[in-house]
């Protein structure tokens, strides 16, 4: 890895830590309220990243500048009241928490009068990798959120969308390698991001 590479890790990994880590607490956290304790219980509600870290998603992120956490445990059977919209709360908290982060990223630059400083860089690419983790995210494919979201939205129980998980990595990689994954993220992407930078320029402007 030579200097560039790892300047422009150091500018990414603030903002994808923060992204992962606070996306898998949201999950934790809404499944907690909804009455079931297993992530609290094992410790995962916590901005600590170290219990979240999977090791392979961590040298992904070295080698590939693009890697995960380990999934928050959750147990639907503790939850109160229905199951299915229990789970959809959970799922869709992650993707909102991440676009979250990318907002309060956006103002806060804002506020700062949108600098190109250091702290400036980082705050931009927060924005760019938040958007992209929340539409990554999203996306209707076990063990992505955005199956269980489209589960919970779906009539009836949709147990096949829960038998493709077995599948899931695979069909990630084929979406991957065909630009079909991409394609769905930039659907999404290129207006959130746009709405954000005119919501900082509106600010600075102020």
């Amino acid at each position: 890895m030579d200097f560039l590479d790892l300047n422009r890790l150091l500018l990414i990994a603030p903002g994808f830590i923060a992204g992962i880590v606070l996306h898998e607490v949201a999950h934790g956290y809404v499944a907690d309220r909804l009455g079931d304790p297993t992530a609290r219980l094992a410790g995962r509600l916590t901005l600590n990243p170290i219990p979240h870290i999977d090791p392979v998603g961590l040298i992904f992120l070295l080698v590939a500048k693009v890697g995960w956490a380990k999934p928050v445990p959750v147990n639907p059977y503790n939850f109160r009241g229905n199951i299915k919209q229990g789970l959809l709360l959970v799922a869709l908290a992650g993707p909102a928490t991440n676009l979250l982060v990318a907002l309060a990223s956006a103002v806060i630059w804002a506020v700062l009068g949108a600098p190109s400083t250091l702290l400036g860089d980082i705050l931009q690419w927060t924005i760019h990798i938040n958007v992209v983790l929340a539409f990554l995210n999203l996306i209707p494919v076990p063990p992505l959120d955005g199956s269980k979201i489209l589960a919970g939205i779906l009539p009836g129980r949709q147990s096949w969308l829960y038998s493709l998980e077995q599948y899931g990595i695979l069909l990630l990689i084929v979406l991957f390698v065909t630009g079909a994954a991409w394609d769905f993220i930039n659907f999404f992407y290129q207006p959130t991001i746009s709405a954000l930078f005119r919501l900082v320029n509106i600010i600075v402007g102020a």
